[in-house]
């Protein structure tokens, strides 16, 4: 049997009269990676800061390795076998020290001998891909760098226990990518301990086992895929047209449905392939919707949470709160003219080029995504072509007008920024007047603009709540809403869903995605979530201040495939184990939870050879099997072996 190394049971915690954690029961085995997962507000962080030792609770017992922490004397006898990284990215760290000195700052809190430091801090920064940056300040670091170096300076006293708080949020895909390669190898050598939450939904999959949150409770729990079956149903890709009353009609009927790849993809909850297919075929039929293409899949975990949200809770907020009425814009530009072009833009800061010679169009309508690691440049272009800042060299027309005439170009464009978007000691109602008296709206403007944006973001019965109070998914909604006030043409959002819960950036990608189709405005999009990436007509892949790659989704995926060869899963009981000996043996694996992801062009011949390794090491092979490629795989493997080159 496994020893138990938390365990928590009727666990309560308060702030006042609000229930932050209602009576939560969970047992963390040790050596297991255990994920927390659910939106803003639902107990993730409370509970993690309990089993840290740092915060009080009303109700129940927090066990940490046998001793129970609920008194001060416990939880500080407790703390030297334990890691915490608190959310944020680089919050644990000192801004103005280099990444050396921080590293030597906690071993120094912590009472690391010099002798083992000296030897574990370069394990350590080499792991990490830290030790040419170990003299530069904390704060000139990139997201990725930071959390990088959080981690370092959690794990230097080796301890038992890791408890990570969304320690990938913010970060780009293959920084995350290296976090959890850092943190599967030093789990399998340590046999270390990891309760862990996220807000990538896609991560999930990596935890041996996970608890899903909402409200103070748990929902759901044990290994990803038990949880992912233990809801039955198919998800359905619907090719329909017109696609935005499939979208009306789909969404009263069944699960809040979302774009993927100009393919409309719906949830059907107890049916299987060929009853849902048949199902979503006929409610579009019957309703005037022509289906050009139509197929089942297995559903994936936000399908599945989502479904266990709604069944749990008939009133959720971010559901269908929203009133998508239309804005009627007055467009300048004619309907067949280019929404954006950039013509060989170039920025640089003294002697550093964060934006080198970028060239690319978006057509007026266009939901345009622009991906890249932290650093890449996405933020400087978008600043360029707003008007925040001039370019270095190069030029670029925005709604047909060069960005040198900046006042032209910011009647014409709504920016919702990565970092700052609302007042948030302002209410809801003070923030959208704010808005529209600096647009430069008559009083009956903002009026009918006010009304219009409270039903848009689903936001009656909080006029008068403060902006910083509102639940993050409903405060975006609302920041988007003041990004339209003025109703232009072109919207640019810089990360607009970094940590809002999967219902909420649903319901976000509903209003961008009917603005687009509906109100022809032209959407630029910077994000993280390689699942947002999806729903755009186009991605640009920028890399080292470059546009490495410029096409559709579908047509970036088919281009990795012809590189790289299909995604194949292996499945054993002895992951850690498994990765090491076919690392040994050559071959470019990930760990995923307890499974193990291989790209390869030869999937028979590899399989023949991972099933041989496997029986010379008296390895259990449990399962093999090829999946499509994800848009997470597309970025990695391009971006690594941009990496790759770079290095030689």
């Amino acid at each position: 049997m496994a020893e138990v190394a938390i365990d928590i049971s009727h666990f309560v915690k308060r702030y006042k009269k609000k229930i932050a954690v209602d009576r939560i029961d969970l047992s963390i085995n040790k050596g297991e990676v255990f994920g927390l997962i659910g939106p803003d507000g639902a107990g993730k962080s409370t509970i993690m800061k309990a089993v840290a030792g740092i915060l009080k609770f009303d109700e129940g017992t927090v066990r940490v390795f046998g001793m129970d922490i609920g008194s001060e004397r416990n939880a500080e006898k407790i703390k030297s076998r334990l890691g915490f990284m608190p959310q944020g990215l680089g919050l644990n760290l000192y801004p103005e020290l280099s990444v050396e000195e921080n590293i030597n700052f906690f071993a120094h809190l912590r009472s690391v001998p010099k002798d083992r430091l000296s030897k574990w801090k370069e394990k350590l920064l080499n792991m990490t891909r830290l030790k040419p940056f170990k003299n530069r300040k904390m704060k000139h670091l990139s997201g990725g760098m930071k959390q990088k170096l959080g981690l370092i300076c959690t794990l230097i006293h080796e301890p038992e226990l890791l408890i990570l708080d969304e320690p990938t949020t913010g970060v780009d895909p293959v920084s995350r990518e290296d976090f959890w390669e850092i943190l599967s190898q030093l789990l399998g050598e340590k046999n270390v301990t990891a309760l862990i939450s996220t807000a990538y939904l896609d991560e999930a999959m990596r935890f041996n086992r996970l608890a899903l949150m909402f409200n103070g409770k748990v929902i759901a729990r044990g290994r990803p895929d038990e949880i992912v079956n233990g809801v039955k149903g198919s998800s359905v890709k619907v090719l329909a047209n017109p696609q935005t009353k499939a979208m009306d009609i789909l969404s009263r009927l069944l699960q809040k449905p979302e774009v993927v790849d100009n393919y409309i993809k719906v949830f059907v909850e107890g049916k299987d392939f060929k009853q849902a297919t048949a199902l979503v075929n006929d409610i579009l039929k019957k309703n005037g919707i022509k289906v050009d293409d139509i197929y089942a899949e297995e559903p994936e975990l936000e399908d599945v949470f989502i479904a266990l949200l709604q069944n749990c809770h008939s009133d959720l907020p971010d559901s269908h709160s929203f009133s998508l009425s239309p804005i009627h814009l007055s467009v300048h530009s004619p309907p067949d003219e280019v929404a954006i072009e950039a013509k060989k833009i170039t920025k640089y800061f003294g002697k550093f080029c964060a934006v080198d010679n970028v060239s690319f169009s978006v057509e007026r309508g266009e939901i345009f995504g622009l991906l890249g690691p932290n650093g890449a440049g996405k933020t400087t272009l978008i600043k360029m072509l707003c008007g925040i800042i001039p370019p270095t060299a190069g030029n670029a027309t925005v709604a047909g007008v060069d960005i040198h005439h900046i006042r032209d170009v910011r009647k014409r464009i709504g920016y919702m920024s990565q970092i700052f978007s609302l007042y948030r000691d302002l209410t809801v109602t003070e923030n959208i007047k704010l808005y529209a008296g600096i647009y430069g709206l008559t009083k009956k403007e903002t009026r009918m603009r006010l009304d219009w944006i409270i039903d848009m973001a689903g936001l009656r019965g909080h006029e008068e709540d403060l902006a910083g109070k509102l639940p993050m998914g409903i405060r975006q909604r609302l920041a988007l809403g003041c990004a339209l006030v003025h109703k232009p043409e072109i919207l640019f959002l810089d990360e607009p869903t970094s940590g809002v819960d999967p219902i909420g950036r649903r319901a976000f990608w509903d209003i961008i995605f009917h603005l687009s189709r509906e109100e022809k405005v032209t959407i630029l999009v910077t994000t993280h979530y390689m699942m947002e990436a999806e729903h755009c007509d186009r991605l640009a892949l920028m890399y080292a201040a470059k546009i490495i790659a410029n096409d559709s989704p579908q047509r970036l995926k088919q281009d990795v495939a012809k590189k790289a060869g299909v995604l194949i899963k292996i499945t054993t009981y002895k992951p850690f184990f498994s990765l090491k000996i076919l690392r040994q043996a050559g071959f470019k694996v990930a760990l995923y939870g307890n499974d193990i992801h291989l790209l390869t062009s030869d999937p028979q011949r590899d399989v023949e050879e991972i099933r041989s390794i496997f029986t010379e090491n008296s390895i259990e092979l449990k399962s093999v099997s090829e999946h499509p490629l994800s848009m997470e795989d597309v970025f990695v493997y391009d971006i690594k072996n941009l990496e790759e080159s770079y290095a030689t």
